[in-house]
């Protein structure tokens, strides 16, 4: 593959990202046509349900008033060959007369997994794979574990004090971080299907949980809530609806015997999901994985206090860190305990892997992309109040 080919490739690629947030559980897919080292016509995947990226290519270059007869088409992922809410792309290559097709990856789709790519050879159209597919698995890895292992992309996000603490004492600002910080997460929130907090925090912050960054998705708030004690005057609940849902995982037995309460909580909007116990821990994190996997969920956005973070992280079950360290320590009161979970801990004793370092204003952002299985907790983070600078 020549220089030009990869830049080729690098632009279906930076056209692939402009889905994000609008086409999940579907691929980001970018699309480039070329002949004699001219782009035709290119597209992106731009919502779920709407026309892919090949089709929105061919259809800009028809607009343009190009021939694409004989031309390459440069696409992130292979080319769907089935029925869906479209029809298949791969006709649709055939039919435009192409005569190659350079793909940066095979799709892990069961209904497709080769078999768009097999459709075009058998049409004698040239095939190539493996063109900047490092780049595009990285984009594509939330869809390819929905793919693969039926659970949604986790990703843990804190805010800590330069000292590790997740809340500012008493009579402090509300805010650890930023608004540069906090415009960061808000954008974060707005691509996720949902985020998810422990009871503790509810009751500790009243918080909204929603994405107030004025475009993308309201993401569905999600409690884990083994006992209940969600209030019925919390923010949440009173928010509830079919615009901005609200999900409390909880288990059969706290249902039972809160009878009333969680049919207040139906009738207020909110949907309570019954999942097993996790060994007197809580409601099982691995279940609720594996119900929002049936559900087509891309990603989930953990922002729970020490103990939620503790047990996703020490269980194997996320994916990144988002942590944003600002420059201050918490300099807490005299007999004050405070939530404290620093990344510092879990670096000290896990192998985690360098993280991708950035400014957000004042405060630091470290994002940290893990193996599976790989991480272990830090150790019994210091329990206080359960108050969070968060909302």
């Amino acid at each position: 593959m020549t220089k030009a080919n990869e830049q080729f490739m690098l632009r279906a690629f930076a056209l692939a990202r402009k889905g994000l947030g609008t086409v999940e559980p579907n691929p980001m897919v970018g699309a480039v046509i070329v002949r004699d080292s001219q782009i035709l016509g290119e597209g992106w995947h731009g919502a779920f349900g709407g026309p892919h990226a090949e089709i929105e290519a061919l259809a800009a270059a028809r607009a343009g008033g190009e021939n694409v007869r004989g031309a390459t088409m440069y696409v992130t992922l292979e080319p769907c060959s089935h029925h869906g809410k479209t029809p298949p792309c791969a006709d649709a290559i055939i039919d435009a007369g192409l005569a190659c097709v350079v793909a940066a990856m095979v799709d892990p789709d069961e209904n497709v997994a080769g078999r768009g790519l097999e459709k075009l050879r058998a049409a004698d159209i040239e095939v190539q794979t493996g063109l900047c597919e490092t780049q595009v698995r990285e984009l594509l890895a939330p869809y390819i574990k929905l793919r693969t292992r039926k659970r949604p992309w986790v990703i843990c996000k804190w805010a800590q004090t330069l000292d590790g603490y997740l809340a500012l004492p008493a009579g402090d600002e509300r805010w650890i971080s930023g608004q540069a910080a906090r415009e960061i997460v808000h954008e974060l929130r707005s691509y996720c299907d949902g985020i998810c907090v422990g009871s503790g925090t509810v009751l500790a912050d009243d918080p909204l949980l929603n994405n107030r960054s004025g475009r993308g998705r309201q993401p569905t708030r999600i409690v884990l809530d083994g006992r209940l004690r969600t209030p019925l005057a919390s923010r949440l609940i009173a928010t509830a609806s079919a615009e901005s849902p609200v999900l409390l995982a909880t288990t059969a037995r706290a249902m039972e015997d809160h009878i009333e309460t969680a049919a207040q909580m139906a009738r207020n909007g909110a949907e309570l999901l019954a999942l097993p116990d996790a060994l007197g821990a809580g409601v099982s994190i691995d279940a609720l994985l594996d119900e929002l996997g049936r559900r087509k969920w891309t990603r989930l956005l953990i922002e729970g206090g020490p103990q939620v973070l503790q047990r996703v992280i020490a269980d194997g079950l996320a994916d990144e860190l988002w942590v944003f360290i600002a420059p201050r320590p918490a300099s807490q009161s005299p007999g004050e305990i405070l939530p404290r979970f620093d990344i510092r801990d879990l670096q000290a004793q896990s192998d985690l892997p360098q993280p991708q370092r950035m400014m957000a204003g004042a405060d630091t952002l470290l994002k940290f992309r893990l193996a599976q299985k790989t991480v272990g907790g830090p150790p019994d983070p210091t329990q206080g109040s359960g108050k969070s600078a968060r909302s």
